[in-house]
């Protein structure tokens, strides 16, 4: 199996179960960095939150950065199922 396979999930139920559960930390971590881009842009609006608002900006850009880390590591993820469902098989056979 390779890396970034856009059929990757319809392989296997355990893929299809690696997908979901990869794609809801995607879609958390990207609705909490939006979330936190939209309040950071609001506190910017009183002088006297402006540290805090940047605190914001500095770890939703952060999680920004952790989406295409947990698409790889979700590649990953499909590639140990793959040898691990070849082996299974090599050792199926009589």
């Amino acid at each position: 199996m390779k890396l970034f396979q856009h059929d990757a999930p319809s392989q296997s139920y355990d893929h299809r179960e690696v997908y979901s559960l990869y794609e809801l930390a995607y879609t958390t971590v990207d609705l909490m960095a939006a979330l936190l881009f939209v309040v950071g842009s609001v506190m910017f609006f009183y002088q006297s939150w402006v540290n805090a608002g940047t605190w914001c900006f500095l770890v939703g850009s952060v999680l920004f950065g952790v989406k295409p880390t947990l698409r790889f590591v979700r590649e990953l993820h499909y590639l140990r199922l793959g040898k691990r469902q070849e082996q299974a098989r090599q050792q199926a056979r009589p």
